[in-house]
């Protein structure tokens, strides 16, 4: 993999000019609010509000400025916040402006300084038949009172009652805060649905036999907003059990890798001439970086930056130097626009990145923030729909090992659910089901309610990192005589964490697009003994689909995937004929699809694809 650095945003805000005529000024004239307050912060002042005349269609209103401390003051800022329909025209003797019903006035040169008990006051015409509210003079309350700076703490954890197809009451314990609490606001799925004033609500219009997550959060009387409860996951009575997938049909996901780009020369557009785009539902963007406990941009120059000519672009369309997205991302978002039923997950971690999760789930709640920030920054604004984790693995041990405990994984599933709402979180597990295994490790059940799928790694089972063998399919469907490992087959895993309580239809059976192999057999049956990895194009021991069928094709099957001996090479794969069997198995368990790694590995006209497409109808 290639490493890159996280891009920064800029919010490139920009200041205008007020016009004495203007109803509606840009909200940028704010930014010297925070400055003003602390400089204004020892001083003492008040604002007063009159409706000076009304005439039907419009008004005077008059603002007065009152130095009440025992020191100058060298500048005053008044806000206010007018209802909707309610706006500021003209004004005079104040320079003003305002978006969305906030408003602020600044002095003018010759009436900021105020001595001890001095007054000035300034005017405008307005339209509607609102009042101010939410007065603030120098960053403090108008009336004069010691401005409130500490939010609320957080309520208690929502408690779910009276649960109906379509509807939920719930409760919780109030918030504290130094000053009182004014009202509450209720979120489900991260989204707020309703402020109430009470510590009750009840949500309704929700879908039958459906998930979802509710927080609450508290706003004191300066209307400041404190930290979210604990979420609550509710489910809805009725619905016929677990929900189908989001497609409404089995899901059928391919992962695209970051760095194919380079030396595989795989691009977006080859999704297009292969034929793969009309026939997948999902794309996991592999893959982003777990860092400092945060999620970050694993390669910023092909994620963001790399230039596309027309003949290499989904759309034709050349990339310019000055356009703000290119490379992957604008590729992508293009392959969306042409092809809308595709939606796109951002996959953070795999083999190499999995190091990061063991500091990241020990702060669940910032760690989804952070993926949750940059998977829907605006730089890509609408190109990816939730976001995937590939951990690798939690509470065992992958490239390193991890003791945080068989529940940290349920929690960081808890987490990311709370924050991306209703985009999707899945989640890459492990396939291991030996007794005491990695299944055995963590609370997959647990985070099961929290995720939309799990893509089960039901490959790699066995390999040439045991480079005298015996020689094995390394993604077998099922157990068979001879097999090196009992429980290390696709069968076992999903029979596995079906048991434990993983909804069938949240468990996706996982395809490799490549082969395993050894060098120095001499025996065509698999169980033979070897020398080490078989030669591959990137790497021992591992090659490409699209080069197996033509340089060792398939002479054998084993527990429903294929091998073959070609010279003293021994390799295993799947093919278009296992593929079919293998979506046939998962219709039957009633699986919720299947994905596979990764798509460079097909051929050019996408033959395992297509497998997995029909397969699944």
């Amino acid at each position: 993999m290639r490493s890159g650095t996280l891009p920064r945003s800029d919010s490139g805000r920009h200041r205008a000019l007020a016009a004495l005529t203007a109803l509606l000024l840009p909200v940028a004239a704010l930014l010297g609010l925070a400055t003003a307050t602390d400089a204004h912060a020892a001083e003492s002042a008040t604002a007063t509000y009159v409706k000076v005349s009304d005439w039907g269609s419009g008004f005077e209103g008059r603002w007065t400025v009152k130095n009440t401390g025992t020191t100058t003051i060298n500048g005053w800022t008044v806000e206010w916040d007018f209802p909707a329909g309610t706006t500021v025209g003209a004004f005079w003797d104040a320079s003003v402006s305002g978006s969305g019903g906030h408003y602020t006035a600044k002095n003018l040169s010759w009436n900021g300084t105020l001595a001890p008990g001095a007054s000035t006051s300034f005017g405008f015409n307005g339209a509607g038949s609102g009042s101010p509210a939410g007065c603030k003079v120098n960053g403090g309350p108008c009336d004069g009172t010691s401005p409130d700076d500490t939010p609320p703490s957080a309520p208690g954890k929502p408690v779910a009652g009276s649960v109906t197809d379509t509807s939920v009451r719930l409760t919780w314990t109030e918030a504290k805060d130094d000053k009182g609490v004014k009202d509450y606001d209720v979120l489900r799925d991260g989204t707020k649905i309703a402020t109430v004033p009470k510590l009750a609500y009840t949500d309704s219009g929700l879908k039958p036999g459906t998930d979802y997550s509710y927080t609450v959060r508290a706003r004191d009387t300066a209307d400041q907003v404190g930290p979210p409860s604990p979420a609550t996951v509710v489910r809805t009575t009725g619905g016929g059990g677990d929900p189908e997938p989001p497609t409404g049909d089995k899901v059928k996901l391919g992962y695209f890798t970051e760095w194919g780009v380079y030396d595989r020369n795989y691009h977006v557009k080859n999704l297009v001439t292969s034929g793969s785009a009309a026939k997948l539902t999902h794309i996991n963007y592999a893959f982003g970086n777990v860092q400092g406990g945060r999620c970050t941009v694993g390669d910023a120059y092909a994620a963001t930056d790399k230039a596309y000519t027309a003949d290499q672009s989904v759309d034709g369309v050349a990339d310019t130097w000055d356009q703000p997205l290119r490379g992957n991302f604008n590729q992508l978002k293009k392959l969306k626009a042409k092809y809308p039923h595709i939606k796109v997950l951002w996959s953070f971690g795999g083999w190499t990145w999995s190091g990061g999760f063991t500091d990241a789930v020990k702060n669940p709640a910032a760690f989804a923030d952070s993926c949750y920030q940059l998977v829907n920054d605006p730089r890509w604004a609408g190109l990816f729909d939730g976001i995937d984790l590939d951990w690798e693995y939690p509470n065992a041990c992958g490239l390193s090992c991890d003791s945080s405990g068989p529940a940290a994984f349920s929690e960081m599933l808890k987490a990311m659910r709370a924050k991306f709402g209703k985009q999707l979180v899945t989640a890459a597990i492990t396939a291991d089901a030996s007794d005491g295994g990695k299944i055995d490790k963590a609370d997959y059940a647990g985070g099961a309610q929290y995720a939309d799928w799990y893509n089960v790694m039901t490959y790699d089972f066995f390999g040439a990192w045991d480079k005298t063998g015996p020689t094995a399919p390394h993604s077998p469907l099922t157990s068979y005589p001879g097999i090196p490992k009992q429980d290390f087959n696709t069968d076992a895993a999903l029979q596995k964490l079906k048991a434990k309580g993983v909804p069938a239809k949240k468990l996706l059976i996982g395809i490799g697009f490549y082969g395993r192999g050894w060098t120095g057999v001499t025996q065509d049956a698999p169980g033979g003994t070897a020398t080490g990895p078989a030669p591959g194009k990137y790497e021992a021991g591992i090659e490409d689909y699209k080069v197996l069928k033509s340089s060792c094709p398939a002479t054998g099957t084993v527990a429903g995937t294929a091998y073959a001996r070609c010279g003293s090479n021994w390799w295993s794969y799947d093919t278009p004929a296992t593929i079919t069997g293998k979506m046939g198995y998962a219709k039957k368990q009633g699986l919720g699809g299947a994905f596979f790694w990764e798509f460079s590995g097909d051929t050019a006209d996408g033959e395992l694809m297509t497998a997995i497409d029909s397969g699944l109808k």
